[in-house]
């Protein structure tokens, strides 16, 4: 069996497991009764996920990125200002997953336990970076990792702030992320024009802080 035949296998054994999901957990049990209702052999899930129900999250949330990449393939981001873009990359994530709001909660409970911190950091950061080239990123210096970092705090807070919202279309949610975005270009802008008034302080010749001999 190739890999992209397996791999095939676990897309549909991820999305089978979402509504067992929202009352067994993330689980074995969860995992097994989707491959019942996929008509697999139930050691399939032990076969496709060795390493329990947290590679099977991980392995859903990679689903989402790639999911979220063809759903956006429809929109002309390039006529989008990249806030805008960063935007509607999350808002078509939620709206596609709005209906397993809970599977995705019992998905973040289970990423939440300590021993696996490691894991929920690497799926973050995908995410992110996912979202960032979708929106037409190609930065390649040190502005690269603070992008992510920055959109991986507004994006968690994001996901939280929207498995409770109960408002039409996530609307709440989607207000919630604007603000955020808002707050971050704000502090870029703050932080260009601090860097770019040190670095003329910073030329030769240049008294530092304006001050002159005399």
């Amino acid at each position: 069996m190739s890999d992209p035949e397996f791999d095939a296998i676990r897309d549909r054994l991820v999305l089978a497991a979402l509504p067992h999901a929202i009352f067994e957990g993330w689980s074995q049990a969860a995992l097994v009764a989707a491959a019942e209702a996929e008509g697999l052999e139930s050691d399939m899930a032990e076969r496709a996920f060795p390493s329990g129900p947290v590679a099977a999250v991980e392995h859903f949330v990679g689903l989402a990125d790639r999911m979220m990449v063809d759903d956006l393939a429809g929109v002309d981001m390039e006529a989008l200002k990249i806030p805008d873009r960063i935007h509607r990359a999350i808002a078509v994530r939620l709206e596609r997953w709005s209906p397993h709001r809970e599977a995705i909660r019992r998905a973040l409970s289970l990423l939440a336990l300590p021993g696996n911190a490691a894991v929920a950091a690497r799926i973050t950061w995908r995410t992110v970076d996912t979202v960032w080239q979708a929106a037409g990123d190609r930065s390649h210096d040190f502005s690269w990792y603070t992008k992510r970092a920055t959109l991986a705090a507004v994006y968690s807070a994001t996901m939280l702030y929207w498995l409770d919202d109960p408002s039409d279309g996530s609307a709440d949610s989607l207000a919630f992320l604007r603000r955020r975005l808002g707050d971050v270009g704000r502090i870029t802008q703050t932080r260009r024009r601090l860097e770019s008034w040190l670095g003329k302080a910073r030329q030769p010749g240049r008294p530092p802080f304006g001050r002159r001999n005399g």
